[in-house]
């Protein structure tokens, strides 16, 4: 119902990590993402004992809570519209996240983000990651912006 807004996410391939939007309003967002068990990074990440490294569970905290998020916003408050060569870069500003559970291989994360403010085109979100049995793995405060860019006129 909501995943149409993943077109405009400004991933592709290896460094996409949203596989659906199941809630998305301007209060806040969930979705799902399931980690590949061939994904790049778990191969030296821990030889013989694959473990998600933080930066990654960090990357899809970001990309639904704040980017999908961040991309509804500016298209519902402000009337963006894409044209077919705009791209929304995030750039994220601060993150304070704290890990509670290791993310294996295989393994499918929720993320729940709930926006504390948009205004003046930052955005900041609290974000919790949960694991399918809804146990806490990762919770934090992210913000950032959006920019808009033409791919024609870079």
């Amino acid at each position: 119902m909501y995943n149409d807004i993943l077109k405009h996410l400004p991933y592709k391939s290896s460094f996409l990590f949203v596989d659906n939007i199941s809630e998305l309003n301007k209060d806040g967002v969930t979705g799902e993402y399931t980690l590949r068990e061939d994904a790049f990074f778990y191969e030296d990440h821990f030889v013989g004992n694959p473990v998600t490294p933080g930066v990654i569970i960090t990357e899809i905290m970001a990309q639904i809570g704040l980017v999908v998020l961040g991309i509804f916003l500016i298209i519902k408050e402000n009337g963006f519209s894409f044209e077919p060569d705009d791209v929304m870069l995030p750039l994220l500003t601060s993150t304070e996240v704290a890990f509670h559970k290791m993310v294996l291989p295989g393994q499918k994360v929720t993320v729940i983000s709930k926006k504390q403010y948009f205004r003046f085109g930052k955005l900041k979100c609290y974000v919790e990651m949960m694991d399918e049995s809804s146990e806490l793995i990762a919770k934090g405060m992210f913000s950032g912006i959006m920019k808009k860019v033409d791919l024609n006129n870079e």
